[in-house]
C-alpha cells in the first residue's frame, strides 16, 4: 500500500469513500477514484485482472498490494496479465514483469504505479489517472 499519499489525494479517496458509489469522478483532469471491494478479496499472490477494462490491474506481493496502469505505455495499446505474472502488449509485443518493469520493447517506460489506499470500511480505492 502506498503509504505516502497527499492530502489532495487522500481528500478524494475520502470523499469517493462517503459517496458510497463504485466509482465516483475527483475532477475534470480524468481523475477518477474506483472502489475495488474489501482489500481481503486480495489477500493471495497474483494479478487480479478483473479491472483491466477500468484501466488497471491489482497486484499483490507478500504484503505489498498495489495498482499498475493496464495500458502500455509505448502506444496505450491495453496489457493482457499472463500466467506467469507479467503483462503483455498484443500491438507490439512489449513485456513488463509483475512489478511493471519493462522487460522487452519497444515500450521504454515501466508501468505507472497507481495510488490506494484503504478506507474505514476496509474497501480498497484505487486512483485512476489518465497518462
Amino acid at each position: 500500500m502506498n503509504k505516502d499519499i497527499k492530502r489532495r489525494d487522500f481528500l478524494i479517496l475520502t470523499a469517493s469513500a462517503l459517496a458510497g458509489s463504485k466509482m465516483v469522478q475527483a475532477n475534470p483532469a480524468n481523475e477518477r477514484v474506483v472502489d475495488v471491494g474489501p482489500a481481503s478479496n486480495y489477500a493471495n499472490d497474483g494479478i487480479y485482472a478483473g479491472f483491466e477494462n477500468q484501466g488497471f490491474f491489482i497486484v499483490r506481493k507478500g504484503t505489498q498490494l498495489f495498482a499498475l496502469s493496464g495500458f502500455c505505455t509505448h502506444r496505450r495499446c491495453k496489457l493482457a496479465a499472463q500466467s506467469d505474472r507479467s503483462f503483455y502488449c498484443k500491438c507490439h509485443g512489449s513485456r513488463f514483469d509483475p512489478n511493471g518493469k519493462v522487460t522487452d520493447g519497444p515500450a521504454k517506460r515501466d508501468l505507472p504505479q497507481l495510488s490506494v489506499a484503504v478506507n474505514d470500511k476496509g474497501n480498497l480505492l484505487v486512483k485512476v489517472t489518465a497518462f
